[in-house]
């Protein structure tokens, strides 16, 4: 079988990182990492360091990418409005495709990935089990203006595109602005550390509210298989675990994994409580011999009340996915304590 080559954009973030680890698994690739900081090559894996806003630095870098076959697009920009967002994302798609697409005579396929915004998830409560078919609604929504641009950019090319759409992904990564095990982690790591208890902090209509995760390896599967199956051209799929849960039945799981009791929720806005931490995250580190991490760093407050916020239902259609091929699945509190296990393992939380 001829060699592969991948291109993964966004490689220093929970998604691109696992795309890049499945690769390596499943042999037969060379994988490009691609990113603002760069890193270490190693093995099949080379990183290339490259602001993907300024378009100069993008086309010189990226055409010099002679082997591309497969683009996974998983970089990410965050901004603080709806319409803000849309600039910065549309442009560094746009600067990876002008760059790649001339210089890789062998390009087949670029791969997006996307999520529930496309849906209105962000905006309020909408249609459930979203399909991938739902008619669109109000702009701005850069998720569904980079999906248009691939596909106005696939008319007549010889490559094609797929479009992943993940509920809210889990995994182990620090730095990520949308990583809600690390919410939960440290979180659930400072309420121990000060004597009470589990407290979801949310509003209450989010703690019975139907809700489904996306693990971060499942969706690496899902995004090279999209990406590698001729069936799949040119087609969006959600992705999701495969089961649905409320808050109401999964926090005290979660709790219990920190051996802390439940108290009912209470509804306290992460980004203001957790802002005049960054002292306790420091003697947590020294006290036990956790790795060195800026508190900046640790977890986005914001966007554990982004979540914790959505007092509506937010699941999915997935059987679009199964009926092409797709069938793994995950359990997510099995889901959710590998994770924070992997993170203890790695001395990343107490």
């Amino acid at each position: 079988m001829d060699q592969k080559t991948a291109l993964v954009v966004g490689a220093r973030g929970v998604i691109g990182g696992n795309i890049i680890a499945h690769l390596e698994r499943e042999g037969g690739w060379n994988i490009v990492g691609l990113s603002r900081r760069g890193g270490t090559d190693a093995g099949a894996v080379r990183h290339v360091a490259v602001d993907l806003l300024d378009r100069d630095e993008a086309i010189a870098k990226l055409g010099e990418l002679a082997g591309v076959t497969h683009v996974f697009y998983a970089a990410y920009q965050d901004r603080p409005t709806w319409a803000e967002l849309v600039g910065p994302n549309l442009a560094m798609l746009t600067n990876v495709v002008d760059a790649i697409e001339p210089a890789a005579p062998a390009l087949e396929h670029i791969s997006l990935m996307q999520g529930y915004k496309v849906y209105g998830a962000h905006l309020g409560p909408f249609a459930t089990p979203a399909k991938e078919d739902d008619p669109p609604h109000m702009p701005p929504e850069f998720n569904v203006d980079q999906q248009q641009f691939l596909e106005r950019r696939q008319d007549g090319a010889r490559w094609s595109w797929s479009a992943l759409r993940p509920s809210v992904v889990a995994g182990v990564g620090l730095g990520n602005p949308m990583n809600l095990a690390m919410v939960i982690a440290v979180y659930a790591s400072m309420s121990k550390e000060l004597g009470i208890p589990l407290r979801f902090p949310g509003e209450p209509g989010a703690y019975t509210s139907l809700i489904e995760m996306t693990d971060a390896d499942l969706l690496a599967k899902a995004t090279v298989w999209a990406g590698t199956n001729p069936e799949s051209r040119n087609q969006a799929y959600n992705i999701a675990n495969g089961d649905l849960f409320r808050w109401s039945s999964m926090w005290p799981k979660l709790a219990a994994f920190f051996d802390l009791d439940v108290a009912p929720p209470l509804t306290i806005g992460l980004t203001d409580v957790m802002a005049d931490k960054a002292g306790l995250w420091s003697e947590m580190v020294e006290r036990h011999g956790l790795v060195p991490t800026p508190y900046e760093d640790v977890s986005s407050w914001q966007f554990g009340d982004f979540v914790f916020g959505w007092d509506y239902d937010v699941i999915a259609d997935t059987s679009k996915s199964r009926r092409a091929g797709f069938h793994e699945y995950v359990d997510t509190e099995s889901m959710f304590l590998r994770i924070f296990q992997d993170l203890r393992d790695q001395r990343l939380i107490p």
